[in-house]
């Protein structure tokens, strides 16, 4: 190939090439600082949890129930029944592991911090590696789309920090296209300030199989509360593109308005496909959300419900 076949680097693409080592670098440098985090708030969570326990066909003794009129009789526990007025079955304990497909967004958006506030980035890892040491922990196996098959290893939270420290490109505003099977569960953390329509097309091909699945957006208060005021320079942080405004202040009660819009939206749509939706902000503990959301998993999530696609809806948040 000659000089005059070469391509072109302009400045913009050398700006976007220096911003992109760069913040491959902080990832690499805050990297050991998260995994020991995530590790000291899976260790304080995992004392507030009772297991992900539920029945099925396994060896060991769970608890009993009373029996349902229609089940088969030889399904009664005639011991245990006869200390009681009341027929019961005995259940087991489900053996087989489970698996969990977590993905967290690192896309430039989830840089965005205000105040003195770890960047959005920095708080998904956590939550990606703490419910991963928990989940593991608990006997289930954990795997990264287009990062990591799925492990049930001990040292699972630094598989998945090598995963990412050593992904060829930082995983983009939105999952990859992949196909978890019915059996397992999706967890996916991101600020989902991409149009509410691509965020539910997305939800709705990944849960076509029957896998459950669970929404979590991680937004800095700014985000929700627009601060600003006065003269403010807004710049798209996938983009790039500015907007100057006067008086942003102003802008307050539309955002408000667009920012609700565009949750209802991906709410509803994570309703129609059985997946739960939470809002996640980074100036409160990462062992509230986590509590909430393993609660969350397992059989004792939501129903199962047709799925079809959301409309679409305007964009909202991004960095300022």
């Amino acid at each position: 190939m000659s000089f005059k076949d070469a391509p072109i680097v302009t400045d913009a693409a050398h700006r976007s090439l220096e911003k992109a080592a760069e913040a491959a670098a902080d990832l690499v440098s805050a990297m050991p600082r998260l995994v020991l985090e995530a590790r000291r708030i899976a260790a304080n969570v995992q004392h507030g949890l009772h297991g992900r326990r539920r029945a099925g066909t396994g060896e060991n003794f769970w608890q009993y129930r009373r029996f349902v009129d229609g089940e088969p009789a030889n399904r009664v526990d005639w011991r245990r029944s006869a200390r009681d007025d009341h027929l019961y079955v005995r259940e087991r304990e489900w053996e087989a592991s489970h698996t969990v497909w977590i993905w967290p967004d690192l896309s430039p958006s989830m840089d965005y911090a205000s105040a003195k506030l770890a960047p959005k980035r920095e708080r998904a890892l956590v939550l990606a590696f703490a419910l991963a040491d928990l989940l593991v922990k608990g006997g289930e196996r954990v795997g990264m789309p287009d990062l990591m098959r799925l492990s049930a290893s001990r040292n699972i939270v630094e598989r998945m920090a090598e995963a990412v420290v050593l992904a060829p490109e930082l995983p983009a505003s939105l999952p990859p296209a992949f196909g978890p099977s019915p059996l397992s569960e999706v967890v996916l953390f991101g600020d989902f300030w991409s149009p509410a329509e691509e965020v539910a097309t997305r939800v709705h091909d990944l849960a076509a199989s029957g896998a459950h699945g669970h929404l979590v957006q991680v937004v800095d208060p700014a985000e929700e509360t627009f601060p600003f005021s006065g003269r403010v320079e807004f710049r798209e942080p996938e983009s790039g593109e500015r907007l100057t405004v006067g008086r942003a202040e102003r802008w307050r009660a539309d955002y408000d308005l667009k920012l609700v819009e565009h949750r209802a939206l991906i709410r509803a749509a994570c309703a129609r496909a059985g997946w739960t939706f939470m809002v996640h902000r980074t100036d409160r503990p990462a062992s509230e959300l986590l509590l909430a959301l393993h609660s969350r998993m397992g059989e004792g999530g939501v129903s199962r419900t047709p799925r079809s696609r959301a409309p679409a809806a305007p964009r909202a948040g991004g960095g300022a």
